[in-house]
């Protein structure tokens, strides 16, 4: 077994979108297993949004990476060595090991997982935190109902292709909003949207309102929020009188360097924004998807047998090599991405 292994730290706070200079890789020797942990050796390692706000130093709902420090995220990998019952050598196995070649956990913040079920992968996507958010945000807080429409914008991602799914399941109208049109047949063709817009095709909010308008035009019930930006502005005046607005992420403005810094953000401030939401009664609820685990295993029963079944599909996109993390993640935070991302080390 080897002694050492690489590791990628935040060498430097970034300022707007982060920068080959904000990241460094380093060659470590390997950490010394304590009583309860485990070592493994990732094969392959998860990009989320969310990451980037970790990567400043303000005041969020996890702490921030410190500078030199390991950058932080779920991976999956073999068990190589383990002082838990419940590990053994060769075992697989998903934890928060970070963008690192390996990783050590304890074994009761790890979850075993059978490469005979589902591919490893799906434990960082569809069937992990980010297809676990998409179904706890619409059907705990979204509450859908038959025959409302919902929209939700990175269709094809792994948040959003969870919800749409899941919402046809329950005989809604699915408009879903992407970059680019390859994405939108995608939405489609793949996962069973109703319609698909393509918000680059738009330059202002207004025009995208008017096209999401024709898509849905009994207006809007669930806007499931994950993005932000020019996205946001177009739905708000769309939403039905006691639409529900679940929220979990706002990628369109991670990069501004500062929420609140970018033009789309300001003309959605004050009055216009707080009147949207009283007049036509609306629910929003931000979540935080760490904080509701105890329902994971709700998730995994509606969804798993769903997915052995065919009946719900998922895309992925795979970069090779640790040293390619940083790009790929600059590519996820403009939407380079079209399932979801995912970093091969192995």
């Amino acid at each position: 077994m080897t002694e050492q292994m690489q590791r990628m730290v935040l060498a430097s706070r970034p300022i707007g979108e982060p920068k080959d200079e904000n990241f460094r890789l380093e060659t470590v020797d390997l950490p010394e297993l304590g009583e309860g942990e485990v070592l493994v050796r990732v094969h392959y390692m998860s990009l989320d949004p969310y990451m980037r706000g970790r990567m400043d130093e303000a005041k969020s709902y996890s702490a921030a990476v410190q500078i030199d420090e390991t950058m932080g995220g779920g991976a999956v990998g073999e068990v190589i060595a383990s002082n838990h019952k419940g590990f053994s050598t060769g075992d697989f196995a998903l934890g928060m090991f970070g963008w690192a070649t390996h990783g050590v956990a304890k074994g009761h913040e790890m979850q075993k997982l059978n490469p005979d079920l589902a591919p490893i992968t799906t434990a960082l996507g569809v069937m992990g935190m980010p297809g676990f958010t998409g179904w706890y945000g619409l059907t705990e807080l979204g509450k859908p109902k038959d025959g409302e429409t919902l929209v939700v914008g990175a269709a094809t991602g792994p948040v959003g292709s969870m919800v749409g799914q899941i919402a046809k399941s329950k005989g809604l109208r699915v408009v879903g909003i992407a970059g680019g049109s390859e994405k939108c047949a995608k939405a489609t063709d793949t996962y069973g949207f109703d319609a698909c817009i393509d918000h680059k095709a738009f330059e202002t909010a207004s025009e995208l309102r008017k096209a999401m308008a024709a898509e849905c035009p009994q207006g809007i019930d669930i806007y499931f929020e994950n993005v932000g930006g020019k996205l946001l502005d177009a739905v708000l005046p769309l939403m039905n009188v006691g639409g529900r607005i679940p929220l979990c992420g706002m990628i369109a403005w991670y990069n501004a360097g500062g929420l609140g810094a970018d033009a789309e953000m300001e003309s959605l401030s004050g009055p216009r924004l707080w009147r949207s939401i009283l007049v036509n009664q609306l629910s929003v609820k931000g979540f935080i998807i760490s904080n509701h685990y105890d329902r994971y295993g709700d998730f995994l029963r509606d969804v798993g047998p769903k997915l052995a079944a065919g009946e719900i599909a998922y895309g992925e996109d795979i970069a090779e090599g640790l040293e390619n993390a940083p790009a790929a993640f600059r590519s996820l935070l403009k939407g380079g991405n079209t399932g979801k991302q995912l970093v091969k080390l192995i």
